[in-house]
């Protein structure tokens, strides 16, 4: 036979059980308030893949930039271009753009020059992001997404290095990091 102590909770268990709860309920919170701006900052700054080293020439790419002017990649001869084929909506697209921006504001002296190509978005809506990101590199729009078509990799972001002679040196299809940018852009300027 049982006795009635046994079956009475136990002042010392209810406290155990409350004070658990309690820290699950704290850990799940830190979760999810931290969690995303980690990730978004694994991104940004650390995360990266790493280009294939090619050698082809750059295909020839006519567009126009963001005041409706045509532009033409072979006009940028003689200098080390970076092409980005990005959307204002793409989040890996987002994450890497202050990385490039830094990047570029930095080498830019350097006869460097980013070109970011936007896949298919109306003019205002990349204006608005050109602005908010605080972008100073040219914008081309890219409306039938002939660059995609042009480099032939449909996937954003992809970038592409192209010497100062019109050469691909190196593609990437992902973001791209600071470190891959001083490991793999910073010597071809100082060539």
């Amino acid at each position: 036979m049982e006795n009635k102590s046994s079956r009475r909770s136990n002042p010392k268990n209810i406290f155990i059980t409350f004070l658990a709860a309690g820290l699950l309920f704290i850990g799940a919170a830190a979760v999810i308030l931290f969690l995303p701006k980690a990730q978004e900052q694994v991104l940004a700054n650390d995360y990266s893949v790493v280009p294939v080293r090619v050698n082809y020439a750059a295909p020839e790419l006519r567009l126009t930039d963001m005041d409706g002017s045509p532009t033409s990649l072979s006009d940028t001869r003689g200098k080390v271009v970076l092409v980005n084929n990005w959307a204002t909506w793409c989040p890996p697209c987002q994450a890497e753009m202050p990385t490039l921006e830094e990047y570029y504001e930095e080498h830019r002296s350097q006869n460097f020059i980013i070109i970011a190509i936007e896949s298919g978005e109306p003019a205002d809506e990349v204006a608005d992001f050109v602005a908010q990101y605080g972008l100073t590199f040219p914008v081309w729009l890219d409306a039938k997404g002939s660059a995609l078509d042009a480099f032939q990799n449909w996937d954003l972001p992809s970038s592409y290095v192209v010497d100062k002679d019109g050469v691909i040196r190196l593609t990437w299809t992902g973001p791209i990091s600071r470190a891959m940018l001083d490991e793999y852009v910073t010597p071809l300027l100082e060539k």
